[in-house]
């Protein structure tokens, strides 16, 4: 009984270790897509639990950000975490699925406010791959 335990101590001390190097890894991480990802999760997290105490903020959207931070916080999942790369899938997916139905309702001003990452980031999660019209290749503007 105490092999079990202190091997599951050893898994559990080596998991928390390799959490705590990937938090240090991801703060040195250069800009770009890559510090992107590493800030995705942690910033909607945040951005929900601002914009839930703002009286700016319907409450549809209020019920729609709070099932985004309880989704990610949760113990299942419906891939599980340590999956490599598709583990933190099913909550990357929900998350900004459900950022944008709240978005819908939430001023762009408040929501960029309560957002604690890049603006590039949460411009390009609520407008998808969409650009801003304007003259094609070789058109006056």
């Amino acid at each position: 009984m105490t092999r079990l335990l202190v091997v599951a101590g050893v898994a559990l001390a080596l998991w928390g270790l390799s959490c705590a190097v990937m938090v240090l890894l991801a703060h040195r991480l250069p800009p770009g897509l890559l510090r992107d990802v590493a800030e995705f999760l942690p910033a909607c997290v945040t951005t929900a639990r601002r914009l839930r105490g703002d009286p700016a903020v319907p409450r549809r959207a209020r019920v729609a950000l709070l099932v985004a931070v309880v989704w990610v916080v949760s113990p299942i999942d419906l891939l599980p975490e340590f999956l490599p790369v598709i583990g933190p899938l099913d909550d990357v997916v929900a998350v900004v699925l459900l950022l944008r139905y709240a978005a819908r309702s939430v001023p762009r001003e408040t929501l960029l406010a309560a957002w604690p990452a890049s603006p590039r980031l949460l411009e390009r999660v609520l407008d998808g791959r969409r650009r801003a019209p304007g003259p094609g290749p070789g058109l006056p503007g």
